[in-house]
């Protein structure tokens, strides 16, 4: 017989709170039984499965990925050591590229920091004259373009 707990003490022993717990179980990540006073009683074992959202998010991956992860486990069990090994190598090269866009973002502050006029839009040395905008709308050269791919329009 499974063992249910309230979304109380599910809220006090996970470190989530309830309004985000009725979140997940709206989005499908848990799932509860209703008492015979309607209210939420879930499997002990969701705490498990609040651990692997928490830890999921701590690491950058949005609910729809989590879901996802989840969505790929059978009958909604609770992650098994395996599944999560497998899971967080399935999620290596997207945590590499978010690793790599956010040296590249620190880098390219420094420089800019280090002229001191923090303003691509009136940098002569990165963006003469606001030739950026031609790239299209946004900080442009944060968002992986450079220098070298401006077209000087007149």
């Amino acid at each position: 017989m499974t063992t249910l707990i309230s979304i109380g003490t599910l809220a006090k022993r996970s470190g989530v709170k309830a309004s985000a717990l009725r979140f997940y179980e709206s989005k499908g990540l848990i799932s509860s039984v209703r008492s015979s006073g309607q209210t939420r009683q879930f499997p002990r074992e969701v705490l498990r499965r609040v651990a692997f959202i928490r830890v999921a998010k701590n690491v950058g991956l949005s609910l729809e990925e989590i879901s996802a992860a989840l969505a790929s486990l059978p009958q909604q069990r609770t992650p098994t050591p395996e599944d999560w090994a497998q899971l967080s190598q399935s999620w290596r090269p997207m945590l590499q590229a978010r690793i790599d866009a956010l040296c590249a973002l620190q880098t390219q502050l420094d420089s800019c920091i280090g002229c001191g006029c923090l303003s691509l839009q009136k940098c002569s040395l990165y963006n003469a004259d606001d030739q950026a905008r031609h790239l299209g709308s946004g900080p442009r050269f944060l968002m992986g373009d450079s220098a070298a791919d401006l077209v000087l329009k007149e």
